[in-house]
């Protein structure tokens, strides 16, 4: 006698109740769009989403930043670029600027508009109280959309049973 198979379920119902929350620790361009295009994916599955802005993440929430993220190619080696030529003058303007078309290409909206979707489709936008007491700013300083300024102790209460990223 056999186990029968186990078959999952791809209905709605699986979506309900969870939550995954996201660590968004980095700010150049290339590393803004992961936990964005994850963020919005669960959204569209019906999945409770938080963001948790930190450390250089906090460019992305920054009005006086999040418009002018960079991409830098030195040192990345997946750029397939020779590393040689990757700290030359004017290299991560030409990079920042292909990236941003290459994206735009792809109908993929840039982060000010991405953080809109998002919290228009229900996530919630959070930042870390140490990185914005080190970089000395103020709820005023941040996108208007951000819920609060929070300690780390405060996230994790906050998503008890979430599935967690850190990008």
């Amino acid at each position: 006698m056999t186990d029968a198979p186990i078959v999952p379920s791809f209905d709605d119902e699986g979506s309900e109740g969870r939550k995954l929350a996201i660590i968004c620790s980095k700010g150049n361009l290339d590393m803004a769009y992961p936990g964005l295009i994850l963020a919005n994916a669960a959204l569209g599955e019906g999945v409770e989403t938080h963001l948790f802005f930190t450390f250089w993440g906090f460019d992305m929430i920054t009005k006086s930043r999040m418009h002018d993220l960079k991409f830098t190619p030195v040192g990345n080696t997946a750029t397939h670029m020779p590393q040689g030529l990757t700290p030359m003058p004017g290299m991560t303007t030409m990079a920042t600027r292909q990236m941003k078309k290459t994206i735009a290409d792809l109908g993929v909206p840039d982060v000010p508009e991405f953080l809109e979707q998002i919290v228009a489709a229900g996530g919630h936008l959070w930042a870390c109280r140490m990185s914005a007491d080190m970089n000395k700013l103020s709820e005023a300083d941040l996108y208007d959309e951000v819920e609060a300024i929070i300690s780390a102790s405060d996230f994790i209460e906050l998503t008890e049973g979430a599935q967690l990223l850190f990008i």
